[in-house]
Formats: structure tokens, C-alpha cells, sequence
């Protein structure tokens, strides 16, 4: 990044908190500063529970906690113990909050208009549309991949997902046992390496590395929850086994397909990878991809 690039996006955020109002203390207009107006709004009519607020505002704990004993002070929410867990707080608006919610939610519709009303019908298009695009590079920007245990919780959660989506989109169905087998143990270091992708500190995609010795290794694994696609993951995951693949000796990498995953076959193509002749009994593959010289490209 050039400094151009950073001071664009200053002067943009500075232009933006401004133009919406997010210096007032009083947003928007209900004496209270934006980060407590915010706060009030994402526990919504239907409530929400302490650790779910924390992930989507990005907060920590301690803060978290004096907002809301603030709202609660003020009569507006009520916290208790979670009904599908009990170690978790949920916070519950009153009959109070649900009426200051209601006026929030209509001046909040009030400051979008103001933002909208003064330009044409072109130039609401063209700033609606660039509104989308700024949220979903936002989005993309908040990922993170991160080496994970292969045998957590987490990992599981994504290879159930995972394997639930090729049985639906194969025709005649998936049985992970027939595959070639990416276990658990097989992703430990220095056998294998597994990385999962976290967007506001939920799994939202997963990729794994074999080592399969000799300088080859094979990618397995590779997923990206439907919530999440359209943010360049899996180009990222990708990326980042490359690199390990490098860290460790690894300058061959493998990996088969089935014809159906027609976006799968598209990202090894762009990335280098080229088309081989079958190096395994997969039952599922119809394609395989090998790319040399790994350290060369990386």
C-alpha cells in the first residue's frame, strides 16, 4: 500500500462519520452518543445474547458489559440467563426500550433518506450500488485465516458443512469414507496443516494441507460457507497453503475434483495450476490439478 492509498481511506472515513452524524453525542437526536444508539438497535425487538452483541459490534467484554448496565440503569433492556444456555446473558429490551428501538429505527430511516433524497435517480443508483460494494470489500477485509486444530469443534463444524453440501450437489450423493482421507491426524504438523476462516469470529470457510513427502503435498478440504462466497476466501485460504506448502519443503502441489464444483476447477486454473492425469482412485474426482515449482510462484 502507498501512502495515496491510506489517505483515501482516512479522508473517506472521515467524511462519512461526519456526513451521517457520528461525532454527535446526541445520535440522532435521542441524547445518547452512537455507540450506545448502535448498541440499542442490534438487541432489536427479539433480543440478543451478551456474546452474539459482542461479535457483530466487535467489542470486549469489559466494554460491552458497562453499555449495557448503562441501558439498564436507564430502564430500557433486562439481562438473563440465556434459555439455551444458562452461562449466557441475554439482553431483553422493555417495554421502554422497545419504544425508544421504534423511534431509533424511524430517524435512522430518516438519516438514509437525507442521504439519498438530494441526488437524481442516476446518482442514487450509482451510490447505492457503490454502498454495496464498499460493504463487501469491508466484509472480505474482516476475514481472517488462522491455523486451527484439526480436531476442535471448529473444524468439525466446517467438514460436517462441507460434507453435507457435496452430498447434495453431487449426483448420487457423497460417502466421505470412500473418499481419499484428509483425518485428523493426518492434519497435524508436520503430516498436514489445517486453516479456517473466521469472519466476525464465526468459521466461514476451511482448507487443509497433506504433506504427502518427497516435496509433494496435496490441498483437501477446501470450503467456503455459502453466507460468505463472493469475498475472494478461497483465494485467500489457497494463498496461505501455498505459502505454508513453501515454509515446509513442499514445491509440488495436488489436488482432484469432482466436475460438478465448476468454480473449484476455475480457481486452480487462474492460480496456475494445470490440468493432469488422474494420480489417485478418488471415486468422486473427475479432474486433477498439480502445480510445480511452488517456491518459484509464491
Amino acid at each position: 500500500m502507498d501512502e495515496s492509498q491510506l489517505l483515501q481511506v482516512r479522508r473517506f472515513n472521515r467524511m462519512l462519520t461526519r456526513r451521517i452524524g457520528m461525532l454527535s453525542h446526541d445520535y440522532p437526536g435521542m441524547g445518547r452518543p452512537p455507540g450506545a444508539a448502535r448498541l440499542l438497535y442490534e438487541i432489536g425487538p427479539d433480543g440478543a445474547t451478551a456474546r452474539d452483541l459482542r461479535a457483530r459490534l466487535g467489542l470486549d467484554s469489559g466494554y460491552l458489559s458497562r453499555m449495557l448496565r448503562a441501558l439498564e440503569k436507564t430502564g430500557l433492556i433486562t439481562l438473563r440467563p440465556d434459555a439455551q444456555d444458562a452461562r449466557v446473558r441475554r439482553v431483553i429490551l422493555t417495554a421502554k426500550g422497545r419504544r425508544q428501538w421504534a423511534v431509533l429505527d424511524d430517524r435512522s430511516k430518516g438519516l438514509a433518506a437525507a442521504l439519498l433524497e438530494p441526488l437524481g435517480t442516476t446518482q442514487r443508483e450509482r451510490l447505492l450500488a457503490a454502498m454495496a460494494d464498499v460493504e463487501r470489500f469491508l466484509r472480505a477485509s474482516a476475514v481472517t485465516i488462522e491455523t486451527a486444530d484439526p480436531f476442535g469443534d471448529e473444524a468439525r463444524a466446517c467438514i460436517e458443512t462441507y460434507f453435507r453440501e457435496l452430498q447434495a450437489r453431487f449426483d448420487g450423493g457423497f460417502a466421505p469414507a470412500l473418499t481419499v482421507s484428509a483425518d485428523p491426524e493426518e492434519l497435524v504438523p508436520p503430516h498436514g496443516w489445517f486453516l479456517i476462516a473466521r469472519l466476525e469470529d464465526a468459521p466461514v470457510g476451511c482448507a487443509a494441507l497433506k504433506n504427502q513427502g518427497n516435496g509433494v503435498g496435496e490441498i483437501k478440504r477446501m470450503w467456503v460457507d455459502s453466507s460468505a462466497r463472493g469475498l475472494g476466501i478461497a483465494q485467500r485460504l489457497l494463498e496461505a497453503l501455498e505459502s505454508r506448502a513453501v515454509d515446509v519443503g513442499v514445491n509440488v502441489l495436488r489436488m482432484d475434483t469432482h466436475r460438478s464444483l465448476a468454480e473449484a476447477r476455475a480457481l486452480y486454473a487462474r492460480n496456475g495450476y494445470a490440468e493432469i492425469a488422474a494420480y489417485n482412485a478418488n471415486p468422486y474426482a473427475h479432474h486433477w490439478f498439480e502445480k510445480r515449482d511452488l517456491r518459484r510462484s509464491v
